[in-house]
């Protein structure tokens, strides 16, 4: 398809983006266009998965978000030693409850104010305040996890008109592999 939209339709590879899933089907992916595609062409394309490009929006635009473009991502070790730290001595399952919960809504695109509105139960409430303090530690860290490489461009987007219109410019044409997965913030 990839291959179709540049050589029959006439569009510009470096306006095109295929999006995946994992780091190698994006590979995959790659290679297998490059081979279509001359050697130019091929370079121009982006064809990573939805957090490879979320780095790259957050790092071109991370000064709307008060980040630096060096910030850290935090693997899920890290983000539960955070959460251990500001949990006060949880429990292993407690933590990992709360630190689903954290990831459940920044995939939902729930900020921390509403997650404590929206806790329906013991382990929700707990996680809800915890992710405040979640959120201004990774802060202080100059760090982000791996949700906020999709949650923060969203956010971007939604804030900031200028930087939108800069990325549609862009990317001009989106592919996304295995569509029907993605989630709200990803879509």
């Amino acid at each position: 398809k990839i291959a179709y939209m540049v050589q029959e339709c006439g569009l510009e590879a470096r306006n095109i983006a295929a999006i995946t899933f994992t780091n190698k089907a994006a590979r995959e992916m790659h290679e297998r266009v490059a081979k279509l595609l001359d050697a130019r062409a091929a370079r121009q394309l982006t064809v990573c998965t939805f957090h490879a490009l979320g780095v790259r929006i957050v790092r071109q635009e991370a000064r709307l978000v008060g980040l630096k473009p060096q910030f850290s991502i935090l693997d899920s070790s890290d983000i539960m030693q955070i959460i251990a730290e500001i949990s006060g001595g949880a429990d292993k399952a407690t933590l990992k409850s709360s630190q689903r919960a954290i990831s459940g809504w920044k995939n939902a695109l729930i900020p921390p104010q509403e997650a404590e509105k929206l806790a329906s139960d013991e382990i929700s409430a707990a996680a809800a305040k915890l992710y405040p303090a979640y959120e201004k530690t990774l802060r202080a860290y100059r760090a982000v996890d791996f949700d906020d490489l999709i949650r923060l461009p969203v956010e971007i987007f939604d804030n900031h008109p200028e930087a939108l219109e800069r990325w549609q410019n862009r990317l001009r044409y989106l592919l996304v592999d295995e569509y029907q997965d993605t989630n709200r913030a990803q879509y």
